[in-house]
C-alpha cells in the first residue's frame, strides 16, 4: 500500500534517523533520495526535510498537505521545515501502515526495524540497493572532478550514462539462445567476482558482439547496464582521430580512467573495427600510438580486478585482425532476425498498440532480411500514418503497407549508398531458426 502521506512519513522518517545515526552511508539511503540529498560530491548531514527536498524526494506535490492531518507532524512556516513533533508516535503509525516488500527497499528503515521483522535483513536489503556510482549525480560529480573546462572536449569522446536514463530493458528485447545464455554467463560473474578472483580465473568480461547494423548490440549493451544497476560508459573510437582532442593516447588513457572510477560499470566500445583499419593503413602515427594504448588498456582492465565490464561492438569483424579478437574470451553473434524472432519483435513492440486483426506471423514472412531496428522503424511509420487519418487504432493493413513503403525507401537508399558488391545487401536470415521452412546455407 502506498499514499502520499505514507510517502511523506516515509522520507521524514529515513532522514531523521540516517541524520542522527552516523554509522550509515549513502549506500543506506534509497536512489530517489540520495539525488536530492547529493551535494559538493557528498550527503550532508542533517539532511534538511523542507516542503521542496519531500516533494523532490517523494514525487508527492504538496507534501505539508498529505501530512498536515496527522498528529505528530509539524511544519515551519518560515523555513519550509517538515518535521516530527513525536517521532515515536510517527513510528507507529508507519510501521502499522507498512509492508515488509517497502522496507526492502530502504536500507535506512531495514536497519532500525530488523529485528521486528522475521523476514527483513538489513545487509541484504543494504547490498541489493543500487550503488551511489550508479547515480546521475555522482557520476557528473566525479566527470567534474575529473575534467577541467578547458578538457570539455573530451567527453566529446566518452558518454556516461545512468542506469535510471537507460529506458531500454532486456524484458523489451528478443534475444536468441546463445545471447541469452551469454548474459546469463556474465551476470553469475558479475556475481561471483570474488570467487573467481580467489580461484584466479581473471581472463573474463570482455565481450565482443559481431553483426550487422540494426540487430541490437547497443541496445543489449544498454539493457545490461539498466539490469544491472551499473552506469553505462560509451567510448566512440572513431572519435580518437578528432582534431579537437590533442593528445590522443592520453584521451585514451583517461577514458579507462573513467570507467574504473565509475566501477562497478559497463565499458562499451561501438565501431571496434575501426582498431584494425587503423593499425593497417597509414595513419598518423599518434593515431597509431592512442590505437596501441587501446588495445594495452584492454589488456589490462579486468571485470575481477577493477569491477569493469568490457565489451566492444562491430558491425564489420571481417576487418578485424587477430590482435584485436584475441582480446576478447567471448564472441556474441548478432546475426539478422530469422522468421520466428521477427514475429516475437513484433509483438513485443506493439504490446502497448491496439491493432485490429493484428497477424505477427504474416508480417513475418513479409519482412525477411529486415533487422530488429528495421522492424521499429516500419511500425513507427504504420503509426504515424494512421495519426494523419486520426486514427490510433491501427489495422493489420496499416502494418502491410508500412512494410511496403519501408522496402521502397530501402531501395532508393541502397541505390545511392551501395559501396561495393551490391550482392552484399542481399539479408542472410541468421537467427535459430523457430520455424525450419526457411534454410539458410550461409555461415553467420
Amino acid at each position: 500500500m502506498s499514499s502520499p502521506e505514507l510517502d511523506v512519513v516515509e522520507f521524514l522518517l529515513t532522514a531523521s534517523i540516517y541524520t542522527e545515526r552516523r554509522d550509515l552511508d549513502e549506500r543506506d539511503l534509497p536512489p530517489r533520495y540520495r539525488q536530492v540529498f547529493w551535494e559538493d560530491g557528498e550527503v550532508e548531514r542533517p539532511l534538511a526535510t523542507t516542503t521542496s527536498t519531500a516533494a523532490a524526494a517523494t514525487g508527492v506535490e504538496r507534501p505539508w498537505d498529505a501530512i498536515s492531518g496527522l498528529m505528530f507532524t509539524d511544519r515551519d512556516d518560515f523555513s519550509g521545515k517538515l518535521e516530527f513533533t513525536d517521532r515515536e508516535m510517527a513510528e507507529s503509525w508507519f510501521r502499522k501502515r507498512v509492508s515488509v516488500d517497502r522496507l526492502r527497499e530502504n536500507p535506512t528503515l531495514a536497519f532500525v526495524f530488523e529485528e521486528a521483522y522475521d523476514d527483513l535483513d538489513y545487509e541484504t536489503v543494504r547490498e541489493q540497493n543500487r550503488p551511489i556510482q550508479a547515480d546521475r549525480v555522482w557520476i557528473d560529480s566525479l566527470l567534474e572532478e575529473m575534467f577541467d573546462e578547458d578538457e570539455e572536449e573530451m567527453l566529446d569522446l566518452v558518454d556516461v550514462r545512468a542506469p535510471e536514463e537507460i529506458e531500454m530493458t532486456l524484458n523489451e528485447l528478443v534475444l536468441t539462445e546463445d545471447q541469452e545464455d551469454e548474459i546469463e554467463k556474465v551476470v553469475k560473474a558479475i556475481e561471483h567476482r570474488d570467487y573467481l578472483a580467489e580461484i584466479g580465473l581473471r581472463e573474463i568480461g570482455k565481450l565482443l558482439f559481431v553483426g550487422p547494423p540494426g540487430t541490437g548490440k547497443t541496445s543489449v549493451a544498454r539493457a545490461l547496464a539498466h539490469q544491472l544497476e551499473m552506469p553505462f560508459v560509451e567510448v566512440k573510437l572513431s572519435m580518437i582521430t578528432s582534431q579537437y582532442l590533442g593528445e590522443t593516447a592520453k584521451n585514451v588513457d583517461r577514458t579507462f580512467e573513467v570507467a574504473k572510477r565509475l566501477s562497478p560499470c559497463i565499458l562499451f566500445m561501438d565501431e571496434f573495427d575501426f582498431v584494425a583499419k587503423t593499425r593497417g593503413s597509414d595513419e598518423h602515427a599518434a593515431i597509431k600510438r592512442a590505437v596501441n594504448t587501446l588495445l594495452k588498456s584492454i589488456d589490462e582492465i579486468s571485470l575481477i580486478s577493477d569491477d569493469v565490464l568490457l565489451i566492444g561492438a562491430t558491425n564489420h569483424p571481417d576487418q578485424l585482425d587477430a590482435a584485436a579478437w584475441r582480446r576478447f574470451d567471448e564472441i556474441v553473434n548478432f546475426p539478422k532476425p530469422d522468421f520466428g524472432m521477427r514475429s516475437d519483435i513484433l509483438r513485443v513492440v506493439t504490446r502497448r498498440m491496439e491493432i485490429d486483426e493484428f497477424d505477427p506471423d504474416e508480417l513475418a514472412e513479409h519482412t525477411e532480411g529486415l533487422t530488429g531496428s528495421d522492424l521499429r522503424l516500419v511500425l513507427r511509420e504504420a503509426v504515424l500514418d494512421a495519426l494523419t487519418e486520426e486514427r490510433t487504432t491501427l489495422t493489420q493493413a496499416d502494418l502491410v503497407r508500412a512494410i511496403e513503403g519501408f522496402e521502397e525507401r530501402d531501395n532508393l537508399k541502397n541505390m545511392d549508398m551501395i559501396d561495393g558488391d551490391p550482392e552484399a545487401l542481399i539479408a542472410g536470415n541468421g537467427g535459430h531458426n523457430h520455424d525450419h521452412d526457411h534454410d539458410h546455407d550461409h555461415d553467420h
